[in-house]
């Protein structure tokens, strides 16, 4: 049996005061690769939180977390750094995409700082956009894509690195409901395709999509 792409050991996260503030209490969460996981919580329930953690945007204050086989609390800043562009795929609520800058194009500055090859750049881009259907609007501006056509290339930006996992927060939250269904269809067959999946959201709907839903409460992970 492989290893679980995300493992926290009592991982959690607290700032320091006066007064102290635990925006995340100590967790202990395995997701096994090919998982689908949905993410669950009012606003400031500490969903944010949890996913700067397992996106190496943070490190927890106690406990341990584990990225594919990883322990993240023993290396260092730049390794880090490495880890995060290497095995995550980020997909936001806002696309974050560059408007003067093609679809392909895009998806190829998320590799820019990997050592990938110009041209094997090209290629993974090319190989992503077609992945999400857009392989028509490789030379389309942001400004001429429709919502969940940017969607689609932010996703493709994110897969491009051949991440663990695929993180994303909000993905639907700028959608119209017929969209947000394309892109969660679009979710759904990458799952199939073995891709792990963590979806921070809001929405029961979206979170009904995943194969199994955590809520986060006052800081409290409850699987």
């Amino acid at each position: 049996m492989s290893e679980p792409v995300i493992e926290l050991h009592r991982a959690g996260l607290t700032y320091p005061g006066p007064p102290e503030v635990t925006a995340l209490h100590p967790c202990v969460l395995s997701v096994e690769r090919g998982d689908y996981i949905t993410v669950m919580g009012p606003s400031g329930a500490g969903k944010s939180t949890f996913l700067n953690i397992i996106g190496l945007l943070d490190e927890p204050t106690c406990g341990r977390y584990v990225l594919d086989g990883i322990d993240t609390a023993t290396i260092g800043d730049a390794e880090r750094t490495s880890l995060r562009g290497r095995r995550i795929g980020f997909v936001f609520q806002s696309f974050h995409l560059l408007a003067h800058r093609s679809a392909r194009e895009n998806v190829e500055l998320a590799m820019l700082y990997q050592r990938v090859a110009r041209g094997v750049r090209r290629q993974r881009a090319e190989q992503a956009l077609r992945r999400v259907g857009l392989g028509h609007r490789l030379g389309a501006l942001p400004t001429r894509l429709s919502g969940g056509e940017r969607q689609r290339v932010a996703i493709a930006r994110a897969l491009a690195a051949e991440p663990s996992l695929l993180l994303c927060d909000e993905p639907t939250g700028n959608l119209d409901s017929q969209t947000a269904g394309s892109v969660l269809d679009l979710l759904d067959g990458l799952h199939r395709d073995g891709m792990t999946i963590v979806v921070i959201t809001h929405d029961p709907e979206v979170a009904r999509r995943g194969r199994r839903t955590i809520t986060i409460r006052d800081g409290q992970v409850l699987a």
